[in-house]
């Protein structure tokens, strides 16, 4: 697997573009006539883009998207899908396709009309721009932005057990509102293998379900969580697992910088949850400790407070043996077991509290469980909460 630098442009054949005024961002995504799929939210709430690509997705067949930022475009009633479709109407008359093959999507605030007299003019400028090259990848990364800190992107080069050799190319959003079912995410992956629909389907089911289903920021999910990807379908080769391995390297990625990127986010977390009785077991487990508010502001405090996380195993709804739990915190090469079947080392030797007091201190940090009662494992990704992200989140819509 080869490290591609040019990002969502590391397909020759994508072209894209992004620009932003203030907070207001566009950015297109181009490839006529290509294999389409999508995951969005299971939120009873949801946005007026979500029916709209929903429906235009429904033949499996998509060339643009366009993505807004500042804006969810949600809770807005008839206005918002008349809004989102004259959004797609704009690709669609700019590059000449029908304008059932473009998906919306939207990020920002919920509840408030579309500005179309700010949000219009900066998607003519965007689309202005459409290319491919290094600077048209950086400005897509950027528009889509919100309260994140950085762009997140990641693109790969693989190859089939053929020889054959395809990419993976992805860009995504996400700092807060992230929880468990996706958060307030977008993701937007494209590849070059030709892959049918119900492959390409049935691939990002499985990489999400690893991936941005595996990360909480805060626990709170978005109404506008969308992961879309599309096949140019110019490489022809023997479809094998190779391909879902490489859409999992580049969900699992954007997933990880996210998490990193929580809003206010100090410290990365991985929670691993090891030896359960099934792989849902070992989901829920994770899940429930990396979402708990005393454990991030435990890992914020750099507090290894063993209790807090025993406590969100407990309440996972998973039937396990308490007294069979371990529980290590580590980071990079250290590692530290403060449960050891039931027993708290720490007790009886301080120097394990100070080691993994240090280790809690790390800007990235591993807190591995095993529940010793099966052979299924699954790892959850999240970050700590801080002062910043009740500030971030106290002034958001002023």
């Amino acid at each position: 697997m080869k490290i591609l630098e040019n990002g969502i442009c590391s397909i020759s054949s994508i072209k894209a573009s992004g620009y932003r005024e203030g907070k207001y961002g566009v950015t297109v995504l181009y490839h006529e006539n290509s294999t389409a799929a999508a995951v969005y939210t299971t939120n009873k709430v949801y946005a007026a883009p979500i029916d709209i690509t929903r429906k235009h997705l429904e033949n499996g067949k998509i060339s643009a998207v366009i993505v807004n930022s500042g804006n969810a475009n949600c809770y807005t009633k008839e206005d918002g899908i008349k809004k989102g479709l004259e959004l797609a109407s704009l690709v669609a008359d700019t590059l000449n396709i029908p304008v059932e093959d473009v998906a919306v999507a939207s990020t920002g605030v919920i509840g408030r009309q579309m500005p179309m007299d700010i949000i219009k003019p900066v998607a003519i400028e965007s689309l202005k721009r459409l290319d491919n090259s290094r600077e048209c990848a950086n400005d897509a990364c950027n528009a889509i932005l919100t309260t994140d800190t950085t762009p997140k992107e990641c693109a790969i080069e693989s190859t089939l057990d053929d020889g054959t050799k395809f990419k993976v190319a992805g860009i995504c959003k996400g700092s807060g509102m992230i929880a468990p079912n996706m958060g307030t995410m977008l993701g937007f992956i494209t590849t070059d293998l030709d892959v049918s629909r119900d492959i390409l389907q049935e691939a990002l089911l499985s990489s999400v379900k690893r991936s941005f289903n595996m990360v909480v920021v805060d626990g709170d999910e978005s109404t506008n969580d969308t992961v879309l990807v599309m096949s140019t379908n110019e490489v022809k080769g023997e479809y094998d697992n190779n391909f879902q391995e490489a859409l999992d390297y580049v969900c699992m990625s954007l997933a990880k910088q996210i998490a990193k990127d929580g809003e206010g986010a100090s410290k990365f977390m991985e929670v691993v949850c090891n030896g359960a009785k099934s792989e849902e077991d070992a989901i829920c487990v994770s899940k429930s400790v990396v979402s708990s508010s005393l454990v991030k502001t435990a890992l914020a405090g750099a507090d290894p407070n063993w209790g807090r996380i025993i406590c969100a195993m407990g309440y996972s709804g998973v039937e396990f043996d308490p007294d069979c739990v371990s529980i290590s915190i580590g980071s990079g090469s250290e590692n530290v077991v403060i449960v050891d079947k039931g027993n708290i080392t720490t007790y009886a030797n301080p120097e394990i509290l100070e080691a993994a007091e240090v280790i809690m201190n790390k800007k990235e940090v591993v807190i591995k469980l095993d529940l010793h009662d099966g052979c299924y494992s699954a790892t959850a990704y999240g970050c700590d909460l801080t002062y910043d992200y009740v500030k971030i989140n106290a002034e958001y819509t002023t």
